[in-house]
C-alpha cells in the first residue's frame, strides 16, 4: 500500500508512489527496477493497493526501506493472503486480492 502522488496534470499525472514512469516511446527499458505493477485505488483515493513486479529483489530497495506508517509492504509468499486482505480492506472494504491482475488466481 503506497500513497498516490502527482498533481494530476499531464506532466505530473497522479500515480502510485514507486510506480515506474511511463516508458519513453522508442526507448527500450533495460529490465532493471520495477517492471510492472497492478493497483486498485483506496475508497478515499489517497492510496494505491498494489502489487509491484521486478526480476530482482534489489528493485524494491527504496520501497522496503520506506518506514512511513502509510506505506505497508507485504512480501509475497511470506505473509498470509488473509493478513494482506485484512490490511487492504481497512481502506477498501470490498477488496479482493484476486482482483490485482499481477497476482495469480
Amino acid at each position: 500500500m503506497v500513497p498516490i502522488t502527482g498533481s494530476g496534470t499531464k506532466t505530473d499525472p497522479k500515480r502510485p508512489e514507486y510506480a515506474p514512469a511511463e516508458p519513453t516511446p522508442g526507448v527500450r527499458p533495460d529490465g532493471s527496477g520495477i517492471l510492472g505493477y497492478s493497483c486498485l485505488t483506496s475508497d478515499d483515493q489517497r492510496f494505491a493497493l498494489c502489487e509491484f513486479v521486478a526480476r530482482d529483489r534489489t528493485a524494491f530497495q527504496a520501497l522496503l526501506a520506506d518506514r512511513r506508517p502509510e506505506v505497508k509492504v507485504f512480501e509475497k509468499g511470506l505473509v498470509p493472503r488473509a493478513q494482506i486482505e485484512a490490511a487492504f480492506k481497512a481502506l477498501k472494504p470490498d477488496f479482493d486480492l484476486r482482483r490485482l491482475e499481477a497476482y495469480p488466481q
